[in-house]
């Protein structure tokens, strides 16, 4: 389990993320995500309807510092990364949690995208889509 606020892995059992000190909410039953439209043993019975989370994220005046000087060597941009990669967990946490509150327990066919706004900000907004919906395990036949 990765923390929703800043992507740090979480230690089984820890109420606060160890980093960056942010309550972690322990489910007891996790939100199943999954890009595929079904999960192989697994049938869908309820569908609940489209779920979605949008995170939009910028840098602060000392990373877009550091991202312009990394720019002149080339290469990764590894603060940029960073911070897509929080907002893609946290995007996948708050698209969970959507799903929980509509009595959801997986999320088909997720779609992650991130946009750039283009206000010359360097705002970009990553959203995460799928279909909110009750699965069971398929029973076996002997």
């Amino acid at each position: 389990m990765n923390c929703p606020r800043c992507g740090a892995e979480i230690f089984p059992g820890a109420k606060y993320c160890h980093k960056c000190g942010s309550p972690i909410d322990q489910h007891p039953e996790d939100v199943l995500l999954v890009t595929t439209p079904s999960i192989p043993g697994y049938r869908v019975t309820r569908v609940f309807g489209v779920v979605t989370s949008l995170v939009p994220r910028t840098r602060g005046f000392l990373g877009k510092i550091v991202a312009g000087f990394q720019s002149m060597v080339g290469g990764e941009i590894s603060v940029f990364t960073s911070e897509l990669e929080r907002a893609r967990m946290e995007a996948m946490s708050r698209l969970k949690d959507k799903a929980r509150r509509m009595g959801a327990n997986a999320v088909v066919g997720l779609d992650l995208e991130i946009s750039d706004l283009g206000l010359q900000a360097g705002v970009v907004i990553v959203s995460a889509t799928g279909t909110a919906v009750i699965v069971e395990p398929e029973s076996r036949s002997p």
